[in-house]
């Protein structure tokens, strides 16, 4: 990637905001068996071994601070106990995403620092990601959860790619998730010369 694309990857409507983990991510996964669900932390830990950064059982603060939940319609997250508690305003946000015919939500949580401090991923499997292998959307939400990336950052091509008749992780979005979990680059920025940085560290990791 070139610094420019790079730069653009983290770039939205409040300008240029880069954030990664500052705390161990400790996942759980709700509303699947458990053949996916071991998919699902699979998917994790493939990231957490090309990031470095560590995953853990449980959180001090959440207990869980990186939860996804699988389910057929927004209206079955009002019956989630405590949801609310993480979701402000949960009625109205699932009517909101029920309407837009959404698949797919991502919350963020964030310290102090402005690292991310936690995360909930939210699908909806009855539409098109019903008929999406199983691994595939893993890998691809474990991706979009390691950095707040922009929302259009893979608006027009996902993060995944294929190889020998199967599917990996793109080169480039692996090399820029690895420089992005250099312990020399800050957790957090609002500065878009880190873009160039990142190029850097990708150039001198090829």
């Amino acid at each position: 990637m070139t610094p420019d694309e790079i730069e653009a990857m983290f770039t939205g409507e409040a300008g240029f905001r880069f954030a990664r983990w500052g705390v161990p991510v400790a996942p759980v996964v709700f509303g699947v068996e458990e053949a996916t669900l071991a998919t699902v932390k699979g998917a994790f830990e493939a990231v957490s071994v090309l990031t470095g950064h560590r995953m853990a059982e449980t959180d001090p603060e959440f207990g869980s601070n990186c939860m996804v939940f699988f389910f057929r319609d927004w209206s079955e997250l009002g019956a989630v106990p405590d949801l609310e508690r993480i979701v402000p305003d949960l009625g109205r946000l699932t009517g909101r995403l029920e309407a837009q015919g959404a698949e797919r939500y991502r919350l963020f949580r964030f310290a102090e620092d402005g690292s991310i401090r936690a995360a909930f991923v939210f699908l909806r499997m009855g539409g098109a990601l019903a008929d999406q292998p199983a691994e595939e959307l893993a890998l691809a939400e474990a991706v979009q959860v390691a950095l707040l990336w922009s929302e259009a950052a893979f608006a027009e091509r996902s993060p995944l790619g294929i190889a020998g008749g199967r599917t990996i992780l793109r080169p480039d979005v692996a090399g820029l998730l690895a420089a992005s979990y250099d312990p020399v680059l800050p957790a957090v920025s609002s500065d878009p010369s880190l873009a160039l940085r990142l190029a850097a560290r990708m150039g001198a990791g090829a």
